[in-house]
């Protein structure tokens, strides 16, 4: 577990450094070629960078053990993150829409050579940046990979952009191919903050997951009901499961044979955290009193 988190701050600290770096190369080339486009893209990108540097020492934090303040850890702090990178995000998009709209209307030709040039290098860099998240679990490094692949796409844009405008005089399309782009990143990070709120206010991390557990444990011989099951998750990733079980057991030797067996039952769904209280048919359950 302490393996995953490690990982998952080394892929965060890549993500920042090369953020970070290609911002400045991003201003200096925006300058030199004269474009608005790369311009904005590299202010948007130092937004992306704050939010991602803040994400990194969230996620370090989060690797902190379990205390007597935080009796689960520090592993919430990974959706702190998740959330102000999805809010950073979808105010940056709104920006660029906000730039971008008026350029329909008074479209704007830049050094079509520079920008072919800082595009590719764009590419090259961020997609190395979407490599080094790949396969990330937590919602963090998700709305960090929709980051970097809003970065990838834009400078896609910006390049075929460079290219047709080589050869026909159509620079309107640099303000619509930043919209269409923005649009479908916005679409993708309104859903995951959406599901990171979703996790804040505790509700069940996966569709389903409470009828299959349910389902799973009634297989089990000898028990009669379920209830107080509750099901959440601390980061998206580390998913916490408590329930009671009401029992036919009548001796209480077979009590400890049977929540062997649910745990055994609930091994397939992988939860990080499970507390189990078994009571026998005649017992009072204090949380169901009123």
């Amino acid at each position: 577990m302490t393996h995953n988190h490690s990982n998952s701050s080394n892929k965060i600290g890549w993500a920042f450094l090369l953020n970070f770096s290609f911002t400045i190369i991003e201003f200096i080339g925006g300058w030199l070629t004269n474009s608005t486009a790369i311009m904005a893209d590299a202010v948007h990108d130092l937004g992306d960078s704050i939010s991602i540097g803040s994400a990194w020492c969230l996620n370090k934090l989060g690797e902190r053990e379990a205390d007597e303040n935080f009796t689960y850890g520090y592993k919430r702090l990974s959706l702190l993150g998740a959330f102000i990178n999805g809010a950073v995000l979808i105010l940056g998009s709104i920006w660029v829409l906000s730039e971008a709209i008026p350029r329909v209307l008074d479209p704007v030709v830049p050094n079509t050579e520079g920008m072919i040039l800082l595009a590719i290098l764009g590419v090259a860099v961020n997609g190395f940046a979407v490599y080094k998240l790949q396969g990330g679990n937590t919602l963090n490094e998700r709305v960090l990979n929709w980051h970097l692949l809003e970065d990838v796409l834009g400078w896609v844009a910006v390049l075929i952009i460079a290219i047709v405008m080589q050869f026909v005089d159509w620079p309107i399309l640099d303000p619509l191919l930043s919209i269409g782009f923005t649009l479908f990143i916005l679409f993708n990070v309104i859903r995951n903050l959406l599901a990171t709120l979703k996790l804040f206010l505790q509700g069940v991390p996966e569709k389903n997951l409470y009828n299959r557990v349910t389902d799973e444990i009634l297989k089990i011989d000898k028990i009669k009901s379920i209830h107080e099951l509750r099901i959440w998750s601390l980061d998206g990733e580390h998913n916490v499961i408590t329930l009671h079980i009401t029992s036919t057991l009548k001796r209480i030797e077979e009590y400890k044979l049977l929540k062997l067996e649910v745990y055994d039952s609930l091994a397939k769904f992988d939860f990080s955290y499970s507390t189990i209280e078994i009571e026998f048919t005649d017992d009072f359950c204090k949380n169901m009193e009123g």
